[in-house]
């Protein structure tokens, strides 16, 4: 096998960073609720993307800056 298809194999490369958060089991229970609740949502990282994507947007639209630290 060459140096070239050996590159190929594994997960692809992407423009990502891993981010750890530690949640109540209150909070994962409602997210789990929810998951069971939408099939097209297959994981918990999943619908935590979309709900953060869909609050910047939310965001945005308003032109809100409540509840930033900054």
């Amino acid at each position: 096998m060459s140096e070239k298809q050996r590159k190929k194999q594994g997960r692809p490369s992407v423009d990502t960073e891993a981010v750890l958060v530690r949640m109540s089991r209150e909070l994962l229970e409602a997210i789990d609720e929810h998951r069971h609740a939408d099939l097209g949502v297959p994981s918990r990282p999943e619908l935590i993307r979309r709900i953060v994507a869909e609050w910047f947007a939310a965001k945005s639209k308003d032109g809100s800056d409540q509840g930033a630290d900054n």
